[in-house]
């Protein structure tokens, strides 16, 4: 069986979700990105830009107590909710069509599939923040402590709810640097071994 998902992870501020566009209009599929964002919202109630911070990174607080301690301080908390809506939501995508998904730990929800390539994209540090100046909507005073922060908190949220380290490369079928490569080559690349993948099939 060749592949029908990808899912790509990446370091905030690495062009991850530009290029994970620019690969599904490639391929001629759908990207889910910020569609969960709405799909949860539709189901939840919430609004999107709380679902789109806890989605991903959580409530620090609490990830911290269940840590340190094992246990919730008050019981399941609404970014579990979330973490189950988009449970089902990206494995009832994932049934429904090819298509690429970002983030939001689809390489862990779709494991079990053998029709997934997963992706992590990261980029050099100065890159990162160039882009994170560029294309933030407000005022860091502290880019390089910003990222790692964000960094810091999508790697907990990530340990929190499932198996896996995030960025490590033995999780991903492959990696890739988006600041020595581009974001054209980057899709290129994927492209190409997603075709690879389904030669034949």
């Amino acid at each position: 069986m060749g592949y029908r998902i990808i899912t790509i992870s990446r370091q905030f501020a690495s062009g991850g979700n530009a290029i994970a566009q620019k690969l599904a209009e490639k391929l001629g599929i759908k990207c889910y990105d910020r569609e969960i964002i709405g799909k949860v919202a539709e189901e939840s109630g919430l609004c999107e830009n709380f679902i789109e911070e806890k989605g991903e990174y959580g409530n620090k607080v609490a990830i911290e107590v269940f840590f340190s301690t094992g246990m919730y301080y008050n019981g399941p908390s609404v970014e579990d909710n979330i973490w189950a809506l988009q449970h089902k939501i990206i494995t009832e995508l994932a049934e429904k069509e090819p298509c690429v998904i970002v983030g939001r730990c689809a390489d862990y929800i779709l494991k079990n599939r053998n029709d997934v390539m997963n992706v992590f994209i990261h980029a050099d540090k100065k890159a990162r923040i160039e882009r994170l100046l560029k294309e933030s909507d407000k005022k860091i005073a502290l880019p390089e402590v910003y990222l790692k922060e964000m960094d810091r908190r999508r790697s907990t949220y990530v340990q929190f709810y499932t198996d896996m380290k995030w960025g490590d490369s033995r999780n991903y079928d492959i990696t890739l640097n988006s600041t020595s490569l581009g974001q054209d080559r980057a899709v290129e690349i994927l492209a190409e071994l997603y075709n690879n993948g389904n030669a034949g099939n």
